[in-house]
């Protein structure tokens, strides 16, 4: 099922970006491409947040975020209210990060992952849905801390 998806990388991710985005569009996808576009050096929170804003405002259904260790793009993407970032250096973690986790945005590491590697791993985090039951709850307490934390400030 094609759905659209956005991606953002900093200088680090972005050949990984426009890889990534290559293979979306061919398998079908609409991709929202949030930046950076080229290899000069930038710094990725506002690319990152960028597509933790989209997905959680539904301007797209899932995205993905890039750079070195894909570390720092979790980190930044998970300040958006609403974002579930996981970091999928594997095709394992992918698939528990959507089934159990109900990740939003996947984030991957240019320098650890390569890239054909990271296109499997994509097809994982989109193709695997949230198995619901007894995540459900855990969604609903990391959900209720979200809100206590942003009341404070």
């Amino acid at each position: 099922m094609a759905v659209k998806i956005a991606i953002g990388s900093d200088h680090a991710g972005f050949a990984l970006k426009e890889t990534l985005a290559g293979h979306l569009r061919k398998a079908g996808h609409e991709v929202l491409d949030l930046g950076t576009h080229s290899p000069d050096p930038v710094g990725y929170p506002e690319f990152c947040a960028a597509v933790g804003r989209a997905v959680v405002s539904g301007e797209a259904e899932s995205g993905f975020v890039l750079g070195g260790s894909g570390q720092g793009e979790q980190i930044s993407a998970n300040k958006v209210h609403g974002v579930r970032a996981a970091l999928c250096p594997d095709e394992y973690t992918a698939r528990l990060a959507r089934s159990h986790n109900d990740a939003n945005v996947c984030a991957l590491g240019a320098r650890v992952v390569a890239a054909e590697y990271a296109l499997a791993i994509a097809e994982v985090f989109l193709s695997t849905p949230f198995e619901g039951g007894r995540h459900v709850a855990r969604l609903e307490a990391i959900a209720e801390i979200e809100r206590q934390e942003c009341q404070k400030n």
